[in-house]
């Protein structure tokens, strides 16, 4: 993969995941990207959600490749002044720490522009640095919940309990903290633009909270002027929060697998019923009578059902590929994720060797960039693998 961010250096000071993230979207993009841990244990996220080997945890190794790892202790003055010394070679400094953490260390924000102008200082933390929330622990849920993001409802034993239901693949949760990380990345390289044209470096904060707003901006501005709509044609039709029309709905293939059909212009409707071999559904208008134009009805949802269930998953996709229309797979696992002929086309999972944990699965990046696919180039540092090197390369550029 190109580095395009070959010759930055960011140094990153976190714990967890908010800001882990942010540091390895830096480095899969080419950042020299320092872990600054402090010792003995450093990021605990190593001995979090499971471990493949002690001291590996998957998450560890996702977050952390592509970087290198030193100790120092910055209550100690040595130590304290060998990371200056470090700040002075960065390009941007990535906090995951909780707010006022770097602060009570003397190595806040403003001490460290103080020191450097051009430096840009990322602040990634689950409901940002500022606001009444701001000093409140957060874990990915949290962030989430406070914008809305989670259904509750109440289980038969009495308790609540999330309202949505499980399942592998995409829906297990830590949007907040990969959104929160992406707007915090965008941000730092954006700064950093500046910086390399002004000298003028910045503070950006970043709350995972925020982030998830931002992501979900389609659904929460539809709502949030709901009562200034005057004209509904076109919206989807709802019963209990959930789709109800034909035209945009869920469907169960041949071989008993799921398709996501989308065909609500009806220009897609009309080349799906033509490569369906259904020339009488061709110039079917979407039922109006419930105020709605593009989504159809029951008597139609069935219709379509008994038309999606003559083919497999893979024959609707080859001809939604040949003909263009709208169709997808809505895959209900890991496994058919994995398997998927395109997921793998586009190198979303990359298989790597971390040297004491054994082969790695890594989930990659979300772009190509030049048609050159994704590699890790380095694997999760253990705690002050690299401190050794790093303080070499300080001493070489003290001369």
């Amino acid at each position: 993969m190109p580095n395009l961010l070959d010759g930055v250096r960011v140094v990153e000071s976190a714990v967890l995941l908010n800001g882990d993230t942010v540091g390895m979207l830096l480095g899969d993009l080419g950042a020299d990207v320092i872990k600054v841990e402090s010792p003995p244990v450093g990021d605990y996220l190593r001995y979090f959600l499971g471990q493949i080997v002690p001291g590996v945890s998957v998450p560890h190794a996702q977050v952390n490749r592509n970087k290198r790892s030193v100790l120092l202790n910055l209550s100690d003055d040595s130590d304290r002044e060998t990371f200056w010394r470090l700040i002075d070679t960065a390009d941007i400094f990535v906090d995951g720490n909780r707010p006022g953490v770097c602060e009570k260390l003397g190595v806040g924000p403003d001490a460290m522009r103080a020191r450097k102008p051009s430096l840009v200082y990322v602040q990634h933390t689950g409901f940002g640095a500022v606001g009444p929330y701001a000093n409140i622990p957060t874990h990915g849920m949290l962030m989430n919940a406070l914008v809305g993001a989670h259904a509750v409802r109440r289980g038969e034993d009495g308790l609540l309990e999330r309202g949505s239901f499980e399942q592998d693949g995409a829906n297990m949760g830590g949007e907040a903290t990969s959104v929160g990380a992406l707007h915090a990345a965008l941000h730092a390289v954006a700064a950093l633009y500046r910086a390399r044209q002004t000298g003028l470096g910045a503070y950006i904060d970043v709350a995972g909270s925020d982030a998830t707003a931002m992501t979900a901006w389609i659904a929460l501005a539809l709502q949030r002027n709901d009562h200034r709509i005057t004209d509904r044609s076109g919206m989807a039709t709802r019963s209990d929060g959930e789709m109800k029309g034909s035209r945009y709905q869920f469907y169960e293939t041949a071989d008993g697998r799921i398709a996501l059909f989308g065909c609500i212009e009806q220009r897609f409707w009309d080349k799906w019923a033509a490569a369906a071999g259904r020339e009488d559904l061709v110039g079917r208008q979407a039922d109006t009578s419930n105020g709605s134009v593009d989504w159809g009805d029951d008597v139609e949802r069935h219709l379509v059902a008994e038309v999606i269930a003559t083919k497999t998953l893979d024959e609707w996709l080859a001809l939604a590929a040949e003909h263009g229309f709208a169709l997808g797979a809505a895959h209900q696992s890991i496994e058919e994720v994995a398997a998927d002929p395109h997921i793998a086309g586009r190198n979303v999972f990359v298989e790597g060797e971390h040297p004491v944990a054994g082969p790695i699965s890594y989930v990659g990046s979300a772009a190509i960039v030049d048609g050159e696919p994704f590699v890790v180039r380095r694997h999760a540092p253990a705690p002050g693998e690299h401190t050794e090197e790093v303080l070499a390369e300080l001493a070489g550029d003290r001369g």
